[in-house]
């Protein structure tokens, strides 16, 4: 070799050790690598075959576009610079980031016969394709279009930095039955099946009443008030009179006594004293709480009028107003907790005994009743109450996170993880939503796995891609 190639060969080997020293100083390289990058830069030099380059060379290409922290946080800089413990931010070269867009042809790549390129496309969108590679008027290449993209258009392939760095989250869809719970206010309300109105069915004077108010607490059997009603003494009288003559009308005059109103207690009092009473008692027919007195002392009572009216309180009813559109999945035996904010820190359980038919045309609500137990009589009507209701019949339903639903007003779309880094967006039927969960009729099946976090992102790119294969198809071409 003369001397002049001699020195170009000085060169060349100097020009190859620079850039090498600089790339490993940039990227953090291993001296085990420093061999395969002296080799690859002096064959390219040289004019060799640029695939003969090792990997980590051939993707480290471009100008840096950001620094990334160096222990992978989510951290980044436009400028070099450090962490808070003094470790340099790396560089991220234009070729190391990763995009939603198809994956350019790397010119140092030369892949022939594994992809079949079906036409170019318009690198702007535009309708306007080409059977063989050429440039647009501004200079820029058509890209192409293979056969595998163009059957799948609306579809996404997102590589692993990409998921990672956008934060793409997945999860299987599940069968399983649907927990929902409904919440409604509530009110505490008297049974009506529990109420009871003393009253007479004859004319009578209140002789005396007892010491019973509003608000007392009353036993069966237990006396009210004493009363004379001419029209039931005449009716004794002709019991007895009957009962001592023997005569065959004892039945009927027992009968008419008790048309009265006067307790059995009373008539058969009467038959074994054989004597007709000037005053009769009157009982309380249920044992409960007073809810009014009328009755007073000297007063003249027509027969129908109410003297007392009484309510057993060991059961009472809690009203829920339910929203109409919360309805479907309740039905009369659901359970139910219920909570009170006058009693702080206690919580109730009933059963729904009766939905009613109507829905309330002002609130949009329908009454739900629940029987609740109140041997302790603690429940006061009228109190304000917090009902939880439980909803569904158990059946096992296909369903997914709610975030992995996009409802975009006319349907609803989630993004299918179809795997190895594709992805694709289904048409779904949404059913009910309950504790962060969306049942899904139709669409996707049990095991399916869906993203759950940037759909948004995906999906938009899955439409875009859509729209360009649309209007770049072979037949637009000119």
């Amino acid at each position: 070799m003369s001397a002049f190639g001699k020195l170009v060969l000085i060169a060349v080997v100097g020009s190859a050790a620079g850039w090498v020293g600089l790339a490993a100083g940039g990227k953090g390289w291993t001296p085990a690598m420093l061999t395969d990058v002296a080799q690859t830069q002096l064959t390219a030099l040289l004019g060799r075959r640029a695939d003969a380059m090792p990997a980590e060379i051939r993707s480290a290409m471009g100008p840096i576009i950001y620094y990334r922290h160096p222990d992978g946080l989510a951290e980044w800089s436009a400028v070099p610079t450090d962490t808070v413990d003094g470790k340099a931010f790396l560089p991220v070269l234009a070729s190391e980031d990763v995009s939603f867009d198809p994956e350019a042809p790397n010119p140092l790549e030369a892949k022939i016969g594994e992809r079949t390129v079906l036409y170019y496309r318009h690198p702007m969108g535009l309708p306007d394709t080409s059977p063989v590679p050429k440039q647009d008027s501004m200079g820029m290449d058509y890209l192409p279009v293979f056969a595998d993209e163009a059957k799948d258009a609306g579809s996404v392939t997102v590589s692993p930095g990409k998921l990672q760095r956008t934060g793409v989250r997945t999860s299987v869809a599940v069968l399983k039955p649907m927990a929902m719970t409904v919440r409604a206010p509530g009110i505490v309300a008297l049974d009506e099946r529990r109420v009871s109105v003393i009253s007479l069915r004859a004319d009578a004077f209140i002789e005396e009443v007892e010491d019973v108010t509003t608000g007392s607490i009353v036993e069966a059997g237990e006396p009210l008030a004493m009363l004379y009603s001419p029209d039931i003494v005449s009716a004794a009288a002709q019991y007895v009179s009957d009962l001592r003559s023997g005569e065959g009308r004892v039945e009927g005059s027992r009968q008419r006594l008790a048309n009265l109103g006067v307790p059995v207690s009373v008539i058969d009092k009467i038959a074994a004293d054989r004597r007709a009473p000037v005053q009769i008692s009157l009982m309380a027919p249920r044992s409960g709480v007073v809810l009014e007195r009328m009755a007073v002392e000297g007063m003249m009572s027509e027969a129908g009028e109410t003297l007392f009216r009484i309510a057993d309180t060991s059961v009472v009813w809690v009203f829920a107003d339910v929203p109409e559109s919360a309805l479907m999945g309740l039905a009369d035996g659901n359970a139910a907790t219920i909570t009170f904010p006058g009693l702080p820190g206690e919580t109730f359980s009933g059963l729904i005994d009766k939905i009613y038919p109507e829905v309330d045309m002002q609130t949009r609500t329908a009454r739900v009743r629940i029987d609740l137990p109140n041997t302790e009589g603690r429940l006061l009507v009228n109190m304000f109450a917090d009902v939880a209701l439980a909803t569904g019949d158990g059946a096992p339903v296909v369903q997914v996170p709610e975030t992995s639903v996009i409802d975009t007003g006319d349907r609803q779309v989630v993004i299918r993880d179809m795997g190895e880094g594709k992805f694709a967006p289904q048409d779904v039927v949404v059913g009910r939503q309950a504790s962060g969960m969306v049942e899904i009729r139709e669409g996707i099946s049990e095991g399916d796995r869906v993203v759950t976090t940037s759909t948004f992102l995906i999906d938009a790119e899955s439409n875009l891609n859509a729209a360009l294969a649309a209007l770049a198809s072979p037949e637009a071409s000119e």
